[in-house]
């Protein structure tokens, strides 16, 4: 008899992964961050990664970390472009993965639109100001924080997986 195989992946590494995925379209030079909200029963309802809003072209806006003109202003965080992507979809009682811890005005949002759970795999902002707003917010909310630690270290997508030897 032919058994199920034990090397899947979990519900968590597998939505993790998607964050993870959907960051790779993030044009940012610096920083690289990627947002999966899930509903009560699996199911993907949006992606976000961090990015300029549409229709701001991403070779006239500033890239800059520093200086007069930079990113800071124009770019959309990974958390708020996923719920924004969710175009009116319920999202009460979802869950967001996120490789990065959200900032302030991320919680906000997050807060705002229902979701019940943030899982993240860094905080390496957490003793910013912004960082213990977010996590004063979200925890006076409700919110459940949960920081990932997965029991992989990767997961490789092979795209000639189907093609013979």
């Amino acid at each position: 008899m032919v058994t199920k195989r034990k090397d899947y992946i979990s519900w968590d590494e597998y939505f993790m992964g998607v964050a993870l995925l959907a960051s790779k379209r993030s044009k940012d030079p610096n920083t690289q961050v990627g947002a999966c909200i899930v509903d009560q029963n699996n199911v993907i309802l949006t992606t976000g990664y961090n990015g300029f809003p549409k229709g701001c072209s991403d070779d006239e806006f500033p890239w800059d970390r520093e200086g007069e003109n930079t990113k800071y202003p124009y770019v959309v965080h990974a958390e708020l472009n996923a719920i924004l992507n969710a175009s009116g979809k319920d999202l009460k009682g979802a869950r967001i993965y996120v490789d990065l811890f959200p900032c302030n005005e991320c919680a906000k949002a997050i807060i705002q639109s229902g979701i019940r759970e943030v899982i993240y795999l860094s905080d390496k902002y957490a003793n910013t100001p912004a960082t213990q707003a977010s996590k004063l917010m979200l925890t006076t909310a409700g919110v459940r924080l949960t920081q990932m630690h997965p029991d992989i270290d990767n997961i490789v997508l092979d795209f000639k997986k189907g093609e013979q030897k």
